[in-house]
């Protein structure tokens, strides 16, 4: 039984150190450089984030702020740090749906938008349909993005106040854990959105001046999903 646990032990550390989130400072180079490339060499971008209500800019229920959610504030920046680019960002995402039913319609309307690089995150509705099933569908979205040669970053999910965040036990953890493992798997980028909130609520933030209501940021609680994403871009 002992030498069972020893093997198990070193196949898991060794999966582990195979498998390496995506390098910030480099994985988006030939992205930043066609940002960089001014008229008439350069050509439209196209920068998709695919998932929940979320992206979609649901602030408190059925408000849709679209002009202070993640992925326009995203767009102001990198147009700030790039004024000669020509940059389309989209949302394709759906509030109050899970990633098996993002997986459905995929093809016809993400990957229809050509996206220089994508974004995924489901993970907060994803509860409702637990991790085995959510992992099939995101490792779905994955294996098809990255067949078209597509960069691709996913989101562990922003914080629910009906969870204690700062808990380990807290349901969403398992699910930005099950992210943080895919991210590696297939060494993409990651955004640990989740990591950030728990960070904060350690330090004696109290999240509800991140939230628009109990499962939705506000202004403030997108802007710093928006920053960490920008680090990826900002070189």
């Amino acid at each position: 039984m002992n030498r069972l646990l020893l093997l198990l032990m070193f196949l898991s550390v060794n999966i582990y150190m195979c498998g390496q989130i995506a390098d910030k400072e480099t994985y988006l180079n030939a992205f930043v450089g066609e940002m960089n490339k001014k008229w008439p060499d350069n050509r439209t971008l196209n920068v998709v984030f695919h998932g929940h209500s979320v992206p979609s800019g649901y602030f408190k229920t059925p408000v849709v702020n679209t002009l202070h959610a993640y992925p326009h504030l995203v767009l102001c920046g990198l147009k700030e740090c790039y004024p000669w680019a020509v940059l389309n960002v989209i949302t394709t995402s759906i509030g109050g749906e899970q990633s098996e039913q993002g997986a459905v319609r995929f093809e016809k309307e993400v990957l229809t938008h050509r996206p220089d690089v994508l974004f995924i995150d489901y993970a907060l509705n994803d509860r409702g349909i637990g991790l085995k099933r959510c992992e099939k569908a995101w490792r779905k979205m994955i294996e098809r993005t990255l067949a078209e040669n597509i960069k691709l970053i996913l989101l562990t999910p922003t914080p629910d106040l009906n969870e204690d965040i700062k808990s380990d036990n807290a349901p969403l953890e398992s699910y930005a854990t099950m992210i943080r493992r895919l991210a590696a798997e297939y060494k993409v980028g990651l955004v640990d959105a989740y990591s950030l909130f728990k960070s904060k609520a350690g330090a004696g933030e109290a999240l509800n001046m991140y939230m628009s209501q109990k499962n939705h940021p506000n202004a403030l609680g997108h802007s710093c999903v928006a920053n960490e994403i920008l680090t990826w871009f900002v070189r």
